[in-house]
């Protein structure tokens, strides 16, 4: 299924927290205390996830983040460095406290997640080594920090080196401004919802390519993952299923990272969003973001097998 790996990195400019991930039976229908069945600390962040799971699958990747000279801080950079993702561009500010997360996961892989974002982290990009983009197959981004992601996109755009911009909720009114400076903008269906509230999926994303965006896409959960180009083409990738679900925290970062992988070798969008659905289905095996994000090993054998089709 590899057909080697890419030389240049892909760059992934955004958050990295740290998650406490409990696993229940059951959310309760009131208030009211709850035994955990089990607990794991976990890497999360939209970006750094998305880094993970395209170092796993073999992939050089560097994260380009902020995180706090505190306890979780140290934590966060233990996780990515053992999965492989270069840290030398996340920046450690010493007066500032590292995003948390508890996640709450119950006996269908369904979760809540309740985060906390410092909001006195420093906004400042002037430290990112932008010369790097150049040698980057892609940048990646998921808009957790809006001054990161304008220096990083505006660079790639002006050395053509694409960008894919995972859109979810949380853009706020900026978003606009960043599907301009973006060629692959893959939305999570609430917030293509909340984007373009009118019309149909492909009305929708029409409204994104108007943009200037080569690829805009969509992905719905157990309904898949549906997208349209700006040469006209068009495609859906069905969902995979997986026995036994664990946990789907994550699962759409897996897919972002497991398509700018996929990207960064050459693959067809087609491809490209076949190995994405992949990834995201088997992350889900279990618990925490990370802990099943697979190889592409396992991915290749997974898409040669009868579950796939």
């Amino acid at each position: 299924m590899q057909r080697g790996m890419a030389v240049k990195p892909v760059i992934c400019v955004g958050h990295a927290a740290l998650d406490h991930v409990y696993r229940i039976e059951a959310f309760p229908p009131t208030p009211t205390k709850v035994r955990s069945l089990e607990h794991i600390d976990s890497g999360g962040g939209m970006a750094a996830n998305a880094a993970a799971a395209i170092a796993r699958l073999g992939g050089k990747v560097e994260l380009w983040s902020r995180v706090g000279a505190d306890a979780a801080g140290r934590q966060i950079l233990e996780f990515l460095e053992a999965d492989g993702v270069d840290t030398t561009h996340v920046k450690v500010y010493e007066d500032a406290r590292t995003s948390t997360s508890a996640v709450i996961v119950d006996a269908n892989g369904d979760r809540l997640i309740v985060g906390e974002r410092d909001h006195a982290m420093s906004m400042d990009e002037s430290w990112l080594p932008l010369d790097r983009i150049a040698g980057a197959a892609a940048v990646l981004s998921d808009l957790r920090w809006l001054e990161g992601t304008r220096a990083a996109f505006t660079a790639a755009r002006a050395r053509g080196v694409p960008t894919l911009l995972d859109a979810d909720l949380g853009g706020g009114g900026h978003l606009e401004e960043f599907l301009r400076l973006t060629d692959f903008a893959i939305f999570s269906g609430p917030a293509l919802d909340a984007y373009a509230p009118d019309g149909n999926d492909a009305d929708r994303l029409a409204q994104v390519l108007a943009l200037g965006a080569t690829h805009a896409g969509v992905t719905r959960g157990a309904e898949g993952y549906f997208w349209v180009a700006k040469d006209g083409g068009s495609g859906g990738q069905p969902a995979f299923d997986i026995e036994d679900v664990v946990d789907t925290t994550g699962a759409g970062d897996a897919f972002h990272g497991a398509f700018a992988w996929a990207l960064a070798q050459g693959r067809s969008k087609a491809e490209c969003a076949r190995i994405a659905a992949a990834a995201s289905a088997l992350k889900c095996r279990k618990l925490g973001a990370r802990t099943g994000l697979p190889t592409a090993s396992e991915v290749g054998s997974f898409l040669g097998s009868p579950r796939s089709r």
